[in-house]
């Protein structure tokens, strides 16, 4: 055994356990004092020097046939930072109920690495290669966690924990405002304040679980890797900036964030991609601006029923197989334009889904309408795809010109813009009626006194609402006095009704229509 020092006796319990891996427990038993929050009151029979241990991963302790050695420590306040970067170490390490400084696995290659239930000022894993389990549950860890492009085989875990950011660049003493002269630490850089979780470009291939987290400060996991899927059951996420969850460019086997997940900042996942589900369930997400920032992505199944949102819902240009939503889904304000489905599920009515449609925040847009329409009928609900197109027609009217809104309005009026072609046999109908009614009882004069016919006041009114005359009558009868009115109003109605119907039928039969 090859000692660079004197060590005390915990040091020497612990030296001589590693090459067999057995457990060094320092523990008390009272789960109050043995609690890490509590090691300023622990004494030095319950210390351990971090270079110490560093020495034990790194091969200075002998090794035991037949024996595999761990580093595995309870109930210890480990003095100083674990400074481990650029190691290669060839052990597990096992830290349970432990309090440390830093632990720093920059560039390393390493087994598994549990840190559970600990107090810790920070973990920083950056580039490392982890063969096993990357293990932080329980742990209390104060000014964040860093292991941007890290590769762990194996699983992620920081369930049940607490993390915060880690501070601001320090401040100068003239006026309150950041010092650019100040160098940078080596282990927090200037954009990280903002994160609790600092994780760009990470890859697992099991599962990451960030179930129950309490995290201040946002999670960043741009570009990530994730086939097992990414989990944030019940974690609560405070941003100190504007975004709470980056999942930009990455891809998951599945996203869950339900059963009492809150999130105060955006959730913004932008061109990536979920092979599984995006599961947002009894979750509550709120913002000042946007929420839900869901754009470019190519989802299998999207699970949207939170418990509570406030802010904008983006779902621009996004590829969703499956879409399971429900109207109290959504805020008041919603991007769509782009958005494409394969399928919906939910009870929604027709008319809530064209209210949805309408909550677009950027107007008009053609391609909401459409695409709900042809759902409708891919599922054979042609009248409702209809309606929706009769809302689209509608809107679009309504960002005309005045001239254009009246003309569309005469369209809506008649025969619907042509998806309600039935309103002009309405419209036809009344006026025959009325005619009937007026010319019944105010008869016409005969034009020809001397001609034999007889007045039908119906075919006589038909003739008149016809564009072309067809009975010959409207040249036989002579209208008197007011009803000359009636007359010339069924003429004009008549060409009305002719040309909304042809029109109408013209924006139906045109391709995209």
């Amino acid at each position: 055994m090859r000692r660079s020092r004197r060590l005390t006796a915990a040091e020497r319990t612990l030296w001589s356990a590693f090459p067999s891996g057995d457990w060094v427990d320092l523990r008390t038993g009272d789960r109050e004092h043995d609690d890490p929050a509590q090691a300023h009151t622990w004494g030095r029979e319950r210390q351990i020097r971090a270079e110490v241990i560093t020495e034990l991963l790194m091969g200075a302790a002998e090794r035991q046939p037949g024996r595999v050695p761990a580093l595995r420590l309870a109930g210890a306040r480990v003095v100083g930072d674990l400074n481990l970067s650029e190691s290669t170490l060839e052990t597990t390490l096992h830290l349970l109920n432990c309090h440390a400084g830093a632990v720093d696995l920059t560039d390393a290659t390493t087994r598994s690495v549990r840190l559970r239930g600990c107090e810790l000022d920070r973990v920083i894993a950056s580039r490392a290669q982890v063969s096993g389990v990357l293990d932080l549950n329980g742990s209390t860890i104060a000014h964040g966690v860093r292991i941007d492009n890290a590769r762990i085989e194996g699983q992620l875990r920081i369930s049940h924990a607490t993390v915060g950011a880690p501070p601001p660049p320090a401040s100068s003493t003239e006026g309150g405002h950041y010092d650019v002269r100040e160098p940078e630490s080596p282990l927090v850089g200037r954009s990280q304040h903002e994160w609790a979780i600092w994780a760009g470009g990470v890859a697992v291939t099991g599962a990451v679980f960030l179930r129950e987290l309490t995290a201040t400060g946002g999670i960043r996991m741009i570009g990530g890797a994730f086939p097992g899927g990414l989990y944030l059951r019940g974690s609560q996420i405070t941003a100190l900036g504007p975004v709470a969850i980056n999942l930009d460019y990455c891809t998951a086997g599945a996203v869950e964030l339900d059963d009492g997940f809150t999130a105060r900042g955006t959730v913004r996942m932008r061109s990536g991609t979920i092979t599984g589900t995006l599961f947002i369930s009894d979750a509550t997400l709120i913002a000042e601006e946007r929420s839900l920032h869901v754009t470019h992505m190519q989802i299998d199944e999207l699970v949207l029923l939170p418990r509570h949102i406030e802010g904008e819902v983006n779902l621009r240009y996004s590829r969703i197989g499956v879409l399971s939503d429900r109207p109290g889904s959504y805020p008041s304000r919603v991007m769509l334009d782009g958005l494409t489905y394969e399928s919906m599920r939910g009870t929604w009515r027709v008319d809530e889904r064209i209210a949805w449609l309408a909550r677009d925040t950027r107007g008009y847009r053609p391609h909401p309408y459409e695409q709900l329409a042809a759902w409708y009928r891919r599922i054979g609900h042609e009248s409702d795809a209809r309606r929706v197109l009769l809302a689209k027609r509608r809107r679009q009217t309504g960002t005309r010109r005045p001239r254009a809104r009246m003309a569309g309005a005469l369209l809506d009026v008649t025969v619907g813009y042509g998806y309600r072609s039935w309103l002009a046999g309405l419209w036809a109908a009344l006026l025959l009626t009325a005619g009937t009614l007026v010319f019944s009882t105010w008869r016409p004069t005969k034009v020809d006194p001397d001609e034999m016919r007889t007045f039908y006041p119906f075919v006589y009114t038909l003739d008149l609402l016809v564009p072309v005359s067809v009975f010959e009558a409207r040249g036989a009868w002579e209208p008197v006095g007011w009803t000359v009115w009636v007359a010339w109003t069924l003429i004009v109605s008549g060409w009305v009704l002719a040309t909304a119907l042809i029109a109408g039928a013209t924006r139906i039969l045109r391709p995209g229509a």
